[in-house]
Formats: structure tokens, sequence, C-alpha cells
């Protein structure tokens, strides 16, 4: 997530823009406070399925009831450092034996808590150089399901959540550079059911994908 730039005339941050199909647009919800009311719709990304040395696992693509206990906690946090430990690595870490970890690791990935692995790569390494926020304020009597298809098909939206407040999505979009983040924002406003959105260029990274 990346610090907002100082604020400017009237207000908004220098890399901050609106960007409006009609001032007739009403923002119904401007008053509401955004909250995060779901995980993401989707998180583009390499998905592949952990090399640690056990054969290849279906994950459920939903979660299902699984008790959760200390160990399985500690599990998952080392396969959040990293998805390519073996059985036996994560078995000294946690005290038990490999059968038992696998076992563990399995029901996780059963019930859903463990949904995937994915590789972690350097954005900047395949040129994407520019990473911004845009928030998505839809049209009145939008169709979601269509919105949200628009959405998934541009490969540079990288992730998608659906929040509360006066925008209706907020994207992480990933390009190469300002003319792409510029062409992308107007592919966003054509898709039907978006009246607007509003865009915050990243200036850095901190951290991102926190697992400590």
């Amino acid at each position: 997530m990346g610090a907002h730039p100082t604020a400017g005339r009237g207000g908004r941050p220098h890399h901050e823009q609106d960007h409006d199909h009609g001032d007739h647009q009403q923002e119904q919800r401007s008053h509401r406070a955004h909250l995060l009311v779901s995980p993401p719709l989707y998180d583009r990304g390499d998905t592949r399925q952990c090399e640690c040395g056990a054969p290849p696992r279906s994950l459920a693509p939903s979660r299902t009831e699984c008790p959760i206990d200390a160990v399985d906690r500690q599990l998952v946090d080392l396969l959040r450092a990293n998805g390519r430990a073996s059985y036996a690595e994560l078995a000294r870490q946690v005290g038990l034996s490999a059968p038992a970890v696998h076992e563990r690791v399995g029901k996780l990935e059963t019930a859903g808590v463990i949904t995937g692995y994915r590789a972690v790569v350097d954005p900047a390494a395949l040129g994407l150089d520019v990473t911004a926020l845009v928030g998505v304020i839809e049209s009145d009597s939008v169709d979601d399901t269509g919105v949200e298809a628009a959405l998934r098909a541009m490969p540079e939206v990288e992730d998608c959540w659906r929040v509360a407040g006066s925008e209706g999505y907020v994207l992480k979009v990933r390009v190469t550079d300002i003319p792409a983040l510029e062409a992308a924002i107007n592919a966003l406003n054509r898709i039907e059911g978006v009246a607007r959105t509003r865009t915050t260029v990243v200036l850095s990274t901190k951290w991102e994908g926190r697992h400590d």
C-alpha cells in the first residue's frame, strides 16, 4: 500500500484524479466510511501446487468447517512465508512427524483454509513499474455480475475488493507506465455500469502481502 501524496488545492492529493462520465451522477453513499466487506473477489497471481515433496492435491474452492488449533496456525504461517517448504522441514519446526504434517496440511487444503500456492515476484522485474489503487463508482441500478466479469477480464487488474462507501469496488492495477495506466482507466470507464473512477498512484510500496 503506498502513501498518499501531499494534498493540493481543494484538499485532493496531487496524484489522485476523478474520472466522471457526467455531473448528473450522484454519490448516494458518500457519507459512509470505506470498509472492506470481503476478501478480494479475486487475486490474480501465478497459483501453483506447493513443491514440497508431496503428490499434487486439488485445493478446495470454498471453505468448510475445520477446527484450527495452534499447530495448524503455525503451519499456515510457515507456508505463507515459504510455500515450497518440505514436509520434513515443516515437521522440524512444529515438532511433529512429516506424515502428521502431511495430513494436517491436507486437511487445511481440503477445508479451504489453504486455498492455493503462488510465486511472489518483483513486479518491476516484469516491467510493471506503475501500481495504482482505483476506486470504481457504479451507476444506479448496476448489474454487479456484469461489472465484475468485465473487471476480471482486464489483465491489468491484479486485485479486486467489493467495499462499502461511495465506491463499489477498489482495484489494484499494475501496468508498465503512465500511458498504460491511462489506457486502463479509460477501459474501466467504458465498462457498462461504471459511472466514474478515482485513481491514486502508488509512490512506493512499504510492504505487501504481510505474513509476519
